[in-house]
């Protein structure tokens, strides 16, 4: 059983910068990939960033890639997104979640695990 309790969201002027937290508890929390995803209003849930396990792979979204960086600590139990150069589009809801097994890593279906989710809101 894994919880996860997001951090760090606000209201940032475009072009600003966010990170967001995700605290994870659980002993097994290394053996995750973790994943963050993002809901607009009136939107489904999309993928935004995927760490493996262990941290050596990453995956990115077409729309955040090259200004979204995700990592993760897992002596600290912790996964971060950085988030630069924002754009009013990336407002929403933004959503931790962790996966133990296999299949696609940008689909909702294959995570086990939500946060409740934490709220950025990019002005323009």
């Amino acid at each position: 059983q894994v919880q996860l309790v997001e951090s760090g969201g606000g209201l940032v002027q475009a072009g600003g910068s966010l990170r967001l937290s995700c605290a994870a508890s659980g002993r097994t929390f290394s053996s995750y990939g973790m994943g963050w995803f993002r809901q607009a209003p009136g939107k489904e849930r999309e993928f935004v960033a995927h760490i493996s396990w262990s941290g050596s792979s990453t995956n990115y979204a077409d729309s955040v890639k090259g200004r979204f960086t995700i990592s993760r600590d897992n002596a600290k139990n912790t996964v971060c997104l950085q988030m630069n150069s924002l754009k009013p589009e990336d407002t929403a809801v933004y959503y931790c979640a962790a996966r133990l097994g296999g299949g696609s890593y940008y689909s909702t279906a294959h995570y086990n695990y939500w946060g409740q989710g934490t709220q950025v809101t990019v002005s323009s």
